[in-house]
């Protein structure tokens, strides 16, 4: 039975063309559990959209898969990350190394492992979110936004910022499958405890039939071709 909700709007939080793999418009939860508030969590990363597979990165598949890519070389790395709604900066997190290259068996080593081993208890949250920041955007929402550049957190906590404003920059920090951007909404700012909250964005813009059209308060598919349009 497919799920009934009435999703939250915010603002798309990047710029340029993106594709969300991880999506709850292709199922919930999205990353196939509840836990860490990411039910209607999702990712974003450029590809190149006339290479077969999409790929991520500028390099052939078989370094990506034998040696790894550098993170200059993938599409999306450090690209600026914006605000998604005026709110209160709480939890602003720095200084987590990222992995120097994209590689895909380690990134999957990586990945479950920290399905399997990670322990609330003794591991620091920055071993999954790696550099990451959340936003208080109104009563019980609060806005995550994770696995950012190391160093590139341009905000505090207690600091007030406004929707669109440059708060960071997409990384490959902590749990990353490649660099990314991971978005989430909770009604929580404690990411162990959270439970997600859907959401949608007021407006961007996705390819139909050849030609770019208006979305409003949307959910993207892991098949659109999606980028932000400015009202």
């Amino acid at each position: 039975m497919k799920e009934i909700y009435k999703p939250i709007i915010v603002e798309f939080p990047l710029r340029g063309e993106w594709l969300a793999p991880n999506t709850p418009g292709k199922k919930i939860p999205s990353h196939g559990t509840d836990q860490l508030g990411t039910r209607y969590a999702y990712d974003f990363l450029q590809v190149d959209w006339k290479r077969k597979g999409w790929p991520s990165y500028r390099a052939h598949w078989l370094r990506y898969l034998l040696i790894g890519v550098p993170l200059n070389e993938c599409y999306c790395w450090g690209q600026d990350v914006y605000a998604p709604c005026d709110g209160v900066i709480v939890r602003a997190e720095d200084g987590y190394k990222e992995r120097a290259r994209a590689h895909l068996l380690w990134d999957l080593f990586v990945a479950v492992k920290s399905a399997y081993a990670f322990n609330p208890r003794k591991d620091t949250i920055q071993s999954v979110a790696g550099n990451y920041i959340i936003m208080k955007c109104s009563n019980d929402v609060y806005a995550g936004l994770v696995h950012l550049q190391k160093g590139s957190i341009r905000v505090s906590i207690g600091q007030s910022v406004k929707k669109g404003d440059v708060i960071g920059k997409v990384g490959h920090s902590g749990n990353s499958f490649s660099p990314h951007l991971h978005f989430q909404l909770m009604d929580s700012s404690d990411i162990l405890s959270a439970r997600g909250l859907p959401c949608a964005f007021e407006q961007y813009e996705s390819i139909k039939d050849g030609e770019w059209r208006k979305v409003y308060n949307g959910i993207p598919t892991d098949k659109d071709q999606i980028r932000f349009c400015a009202s």
